[in-house]
């Protein structure tokens, strides 16, 4: 764009200041957020996201925005150049004939820069929705792996129920044998059978819970419940989190978040519309010309007829609007500052979002640690217990307590294991990672056929005789 003179505030990439290292004992070596989720090393969850980005409605949707607001700038750009606009007319009668052609001209001169802040205001506008659809990506993403990470989560305790039920229903069986041999009491056996049946108990609300995570998914990826059964009902672990994972620095979350991107662009654009509004207190002048040729026949108009044509500027000078061009212009520099402040609380929530996902994926690391230590024990214990028992070295309540203990233990490991990964899903949302491939928006959802001049049948049908009503 040619430089020219400009009223308004010219735009100025604000400076913030982060701190030089995180509150959090995180790694600041340069981190790999492009495809972050191929770390977890699940196939079917790439397939997942590699298949729902195509279709996902929340992505199409900021697809949409993209097109629209290159559109924008398009139209913008335009105002830069003159205009041209023919008519012709031809009329006969008993009497006579003629014919007329006209053309109009027109040109404004953008002496005070308010066409250029509108193409500015575009231009970052448009930038802004390109941020916001990487944005798009980095949400739907996350939600991908977070509701896969969980689904997995449920189906391992739904594995870990039957299991340790199967275990408990062993149990009832040695106490009744142990009860026709008189060593226990009717108590007991109803004590080993209660147990059974609460850890039975619990695995219909796990598969209500995994529903529900199957359903989501569902949504998210556009396929049908039972397209995806097929794909997700088969059990894998729940997927295990790299060793070591980098974080950066805190000044590269600016650089890597696209919510953060598109505020800042934002906010240049309402900067720009700040000098769009105030270039309208200023006079403006714009040239038009029109070219007039008559004839009286349709084929005179290129020998015999007659032309004529004027050319001349227009000014057009505010004089007295009651207050509204200036009212626009603080309209403008409040939108502006909304804009600002958006953008610096941007910051600041990607910043503390950093702090928290990695405080909480440091803290999960140590407690799924001590969990399989105390699973681990609790392994050995149950099968201690229960051979002592049978030895008569040991009570029935101990063995009950053994099991209940270890079936608690491998729940929450499991649960354990499940937050580590959707601590690791959060923070590489934080970060900004997402999508490393192409974003295609030239693409409509909707594919219009032929759109020319064509017949078409009425839209609205009449209305009934009976529903009639006199006026």
């Amino acid at each position: 764009m040619p430089a020219c003179v400009a009223v308004g505030p010219d735009y100025q990439m604000p400076v913030v200041l982060t701190p030089s290292k995180w509150n959090s004992k995180v790694s600041a070596a340069t981190p790999r957020i492009g495809d972050w989720w191929k770390n977890l090393d699940d196939p079917v969850l790439n397939q997942l996201i590699a298949d729902g980005i195509a279709i996902s409605p929340n992505v199409a949707t900021a697809k949409a925005r993209v097109r629209k607001a290159r559109a924008n700038y398009a139209s913008a750009g335009g105002i830069f150049y003159p205009s041209l606009d023919g008519s012709g007319s031809y009329t006969r009668s008993d009497t006579s004939s003629g014919s007329n052609l006209v053309f109009k001209a027109q040109w404004e001169l953008d002496l005070f820069g308010a066409n250029r802040r509108g193409a500015e205001a575009a231009y970052y506008s448009m930038e802004a929705a390109s941020e916001q659809l990487r944005g798009a990506l980095v949400t739907f993403i996350g939600d991908i792996a977070t509701n896969y990470a969980q689904l997995r989560g449920v189906q391992a305790n739904i594995a870990i129920a039957k299991r340790s039920a199967a275990s408990q229903r062993q149990t009832v069986e040695l106490t009744r044998a142990q009860l026709e041999a008189g060593h226990v009491s009717q108590v007991d056996l109803l004590r080993a059978e209660t147990q059974a049946a609460s850890t039975e108990a619990r695995i219909p609300s796990q598969r209500i819970t995994y529903a529900k995570y199957l359903n989501t998914l569902s949504v998210l990826t556009g396929r049908s419940s039972s397209a995806l059964s097929a794909m997700l009902d088969k059990t894998r672990p729940i997927p295990s989190v790299p060793r070591r994972i980098s974080v950066g620095l805190p000044a590269g979350v600016l650089a890597n978040r696209p919510d953060i991107r598109a505020a800042e662009r934002e906010y240049a654009s309402s900067t720009a519309g700040v000098g769009q509004k105030q270039a309208a207190l200023y006079p403006s002048i714009s040239l038009s010309g029109n070219i007039n040729a008559d004839g009286t026949d349709f084929g005179d108009l290129a020998l015999r007829s007659t032309i004529g044509w004027s050319f001349g500027p227009s000014l057009s000078v505010p004089i007295f609007q009651g207050g509204k061009l200036n009212a626009a212009v603080d309209v403008a520099r409040a939108t502006r500052d909304q804009s600002f402040i958006a953008y610096r609380k941007a910051v600041l929530t990607a910043l503390s979002e950093v702090e928290d996902t990695s405080v909480s994926l440091n803290q999960n690391r140590l407690r799924v640690a001590q969990l399989r230590k105390i699973m681990s024990n609790s392994w050995k214990i149950n099968e201690l217990t229960l051979s002592q028992y049978k030895a008569g070295k040991k009570s029935f309540i101990d063995v009950l307590t053994a099991q209940r203990d270890l079936f608690d233990a491998e729940t929450s490991l499991a649960e354990a294991r499940t937050d580590l990964v959707t601590n690791y899903v959060a923070l590489h949302k934080a970060l900004g990672g997402g999508w490393n491939g192409r974003d295609d928006v030239s693409e409509p959802e909707v594919i219009d056929g032929y759109t020319g001049p064509h017949f078409v049948r009425p839209t609205i049908p009449a209305s009934p005789a009976s529903e009639q009503r006199p006026l």
